[in-house]
């Protein structure tokens, strides 16, 4: 008898720790995450504040953070609904809402500082918003994503704006046919971009139609260099539709549509997000390959690779990797990938997603969110440490 009762007390026991486990854990983990300097947010609330003019954003297609830590956003006013922009309908269906123009600019405060741009702005402006990057001289380029329809050609250019929104320089021209990673002429729906202000140029991840970084004088608009997956020439990329993504099979040694983003770390290597294969890889400037890293590798759909943020600290030890198919930002050891932390989770609330497709981050360190689909909002999250 005193055996049984020695049991059951042993059996309760267990129990009760296997229960108190679940809420003991997260708070372990947040000391240790302190403890090693992985990146803390929460979520600010209150930002943006409201829009003058009775404005809506739609779809945001890209995000970039300027030398003045201004907020630069753009987004796409065609994906609003008719009620979502009801006032602009003709005639009006409701007070709420206009279009906001394509291009914002806020301070770190969430005021609207200037706004330009959307359709027909100029002649070739894109059919979809993408990506969005400002250079140190304060200089606004624009890509676009968009795919021919009966209406308007694709997307095969990109555009260098002032910063209140004269036109400066058109890089790529319209073209028929086909996208073509061997022709730098024209672009492949380019998803991104990033300047490297010292060397004068800008690379360019491209895109939704061709699989390839490729690299402009920034100033004169003449192609350089490019290259695809694991550093391979121009002239071994393929064209035309790739088997779709197959978490076990070997590595796609091509990238996949999209290429999604490209950034250029303080150590000068280059990041390319690839997005539907989930991982990043790693590149020189020259485009030799050095490394990639795997995120989420099971995730299907759109990928899990939607967008890269190094983080605050000198070393840039962290990359934050925004992920539109789990709706989570992954905080990842630049050196080996290794996942050390996360944050966001799917849903409508304050500090959560729906198809997480942008990010930038000023020089505080604190992060801008932009969400595509129906999600149509940016958020900021503040950096706790």
């Amino acid at each position: 008898m005193q055996l049984v009762k020695r049991f059951l007390v042993v059996v309760c026991f267990l129990l009760l720790s296997s229960a108190l486990l679940p809420r003991t854990l997260p708070a372990a983990r947040a000391q240790d995450a302190h403890k090693s300097g992985v990146p803390v947010y929460k979520v600010d609330p209150n930002w943006p504040k409201q829009l003058p003019n009775n404005w809506i954003v739609g779809q945001i297609g890209g995000m970039a953070v300027d030398k003045d830590d201004h907020i630069w956003v753009l987004h796409r006013p065609r994906s609003l609904t008719a009620d979502e922009a009801a006032a602009a309908q003709t005639p009006p269906t409701a007070d709420c809402c206009l279009p906001a123009p394509s291009v914002l600019e806020f301070d770190a405060d969430g005021n609207l500082l200037k706004s330009w741009g959307g359709p027909a702005y100029i002649p070739d402006w894109p059919a979809t918003e993408h990506g969005i990057v400002v250079d140190k001289s304060g200089n606004v380029w624009i890509s676009g994503s968009g795919a021919a329809n009966k209406d308007v050609p694709e997307d095969r250019e990109i555009f260098k704006f002032t910063p209140d929104g004269t036109l400066l320089q058109e890089i790529g021209h319209h073209a028929d046919g086909p996208d073509n990673n061997q022709d730098t002429g024209y672009f492949g729906r380019a998803a991104g971009m990033e300047v490297d202000d010292d060397a004068h140029e800008i690379y360019v991840a491209d895109g939704y139609g061709n699989r390839r970084v490729v690299v402009y004088d920034s100033d004169t608009g003449a192609f350089k260099r490019g290259w695809g997956a694991y550093g391979i020439p121009l002239s071994e990329i393929e064209n035309g539709k790739l088997p779709p993504y197959d978490p076990a099979a070997p590595p796609s040694k091509q990238f996949a549509n999209p290429v999604h983003c490209v950034h250029i770390s303080a150590d000068a290597l280059v990041y390319v997000c690839d997005r539907v294969n989930d991982r990043i890889q790693v590149f020189t400037k020259q485009g030799k390959f050095v490394k990639e890293f795997q995120v989420a590798p099971k995730t299907l759909r759109n990928g899990s690779v939607w967008t890269l943020n190094f983080s605050h600290d000198p070393q840039q030890k962290y990359l934050l990797v925004g992920d539109g198919a789990n709706q989570v930002i992954w905080i990842l050891n630049r050196s080996d990938g290794a996942v050390v932390g996360s944050f966001g989770h799917s849903g409508r609330n304050a500090g959560q997603f729906h198809w997480l497709h942008q990010a930038a981050m000023d020089s505080q360190g604190n992060l801008y969110t932009g969400e595509v689909d129906t999600g149509k909002r940016i958020q900021k999250f503040l950096l706790q440490k």
